[in-house]
């Protein structure tokens, strides 16, 4: 088991999504894990993958914290099964002070069985429970190996232990999960049910807003933020917890338990294809990140959406269709995979976090600590080694907030990968 954490995680190898079509490959995540070489390798056909970890927990009390782990797990081209999961893979964990420390509060092994492993879509997810210490804040780094490999997959995960709001102590569970989803969002229309990891029912105040967030602003953009004004309440009701949900209107939902707090559980309900983007006219919105204000005015004014998108592609492309069509498909797959990786309190593809990622692609280094993120991309263009920065800032509806650091001197490194997704070059 390993004694410290590293500041750095790797990226790993994983198949893009196809574009907007539906697609049984593996989302391509960001590096949330590292992956060594296996001694011996299986038929390629039944090569086993686990492509990234994502991470969430609940609070049971302020003496045990209850960590849910989901895995992208293949077996070839298949996800793997619970049961081959339980057979193939070992999980350890070490809670540790903090990042880059030695300091260890807490380590153990988890015996995985099919009490705690099971089968969410196509992702493996693992519960266990660990001993909450007395600190405000760790950092639990959880281990999966492979039996008989020297193959590990290592995710890491802030946890504040003396945190007690609706965030830390509730879970979003859907009718068709036994397991707490790991994202903000759901669906309209899709049932879905607020539970605590201690059970019971208990009555919660929800706040509705019927907000357009704006998209994020130019990593450039270094002129100070206009002081943002507070957000009207559209409506507010009351709810069980325990009962099953459904919330009909699309827009941000912000739930306590305690009205006195100032953060609560944010949950984005959503139009029902999302995280894909199929509609003309949501579609217009992530080109702000590629194209001029000019262009953008005149899709607006257009009376059809659809031809005028058309258009606009064709335009780019010199009249080349294909060439049209893949740039498509690559751009509106990275901003799906931006909607499934960043969605907070507002879509992925309008964050910080999705607008780089839906240029740049996914960063080849993640260094992490308390409250920031540094993405490192070790070329693109002309630049090497390029940076990041993203700080963790607080916010009343999540708590995985953050927000880009911008320089002007991103601006050689920005414009020509937005040159190349312009001229098809990137693909």
């Amino acid at each position: 088991m390993r004694t410290t954490l590293s500041f750095y995680i790797c990226v790993l190898t994983a198949s893009v999504l196809a574009g907007c079509a539906s697609s049984n490959k593996p989302m391509k995540q960001l590096p949330e894990a590292q992956v060594r070489p296996t001694q011996q390798s299986a038929p390629i056909n039944e090569e086993l993958s686990l492509i990234a970890i994502q991470s969430k927990y609940l609070l049971k009390d302020t003496t045990q914290t209850k960590v849910y782990l989901y895995v992208d797990a293949f077996k070839g081209k298949n996800p793997i099964s619970p049961a081959d999961f339980i057979k193939l893979y070992n999980l350890n964990y070490v809670i540790y002070s903090d990042y880059g420390t030695r300091d260890r509060l807490g380590y153990g092994n988890v015996k995985l069985d099919s009490s705690n492993v099971s089968q969410v879509g196509q992702k493996i997810v693992v519960s266990y429970d660990i001993k909450s210490p007395d600190k405000e804040y760790g950092v639990l780094l959880s281990e999966i190996s492979q039996t008989g490999t020297l193959k590990k997959v290592l995710n890491d995960l802030t946890i504040r232990f003396k945190k007690q709001g609706v965030n830390e102590t509730y879970g979003v569970y859907t009718a068709n999960s036994s397991q707490p989803l790991q994202r903000h969002y759901i669906n309209s229309n899709e049932p879905f049910t607020l539970k605590k990891a201690t059970g019971g029912s208990e009555q919660l105040h929800v706040y509705y807003y019927n907000h357009d967030f704006e998209a994020a602003g130019s990593p450039m953009n270094i002129a100070p933020k206009n002081v943002s004004k507070s957000l009207e309440v559209d409506s507010s009701f009351t709810i069980s917890s325990g009962q099953q949900l459904t919330f009909t209107k699309e827009g941000l939902y912000n739930i306590f338990a305690d009205t006195t707090q100032s953060e609560g559980l944010g949950v984005l309900v959503v139009n029902e294809r999302f995280p894909k983007m199929t509609r003309p006219q949501n579609l217009l919105g992530p080109l702000l990140y590629m194209s001029t204000n000019n262009e953008i005015n005149e899709i607006k004014k257009a009376e059809d959406y659809k031809k005028a998108l058309d258009k606009y592609w064709l335009q780019l492309m010199n009249g080349n269709a294909p060439l049209a069509q893949q740039s498509i498909r690559s751009f509106y797959g990275r901003v799906e995979e931006a909607n499934q990786l960043f969605t907070t309190y507002k879509e992925g593809w309008k964050t910080d976090k999705g607008m780089i990622y839906i240029v740049l692609g996914p960063p080849d280094k993640v260094q992490r600590s308390k409250d920031r993120e540094v993405w490192t991309y070790d070329q693109r263009g002309n630049a090497q080694n390029v940076n990041f920065t993203f700080n963790r800032k607080n916010n009343q509806f999540v708590d995985d907030h953050y927000e880009l650091v911008r320089y002007a001197e991103y601006q050689p490194i920005w414009y020509p990968v937005v040159e190349a997704w312009r001229n098809g070059s990137i693909r």
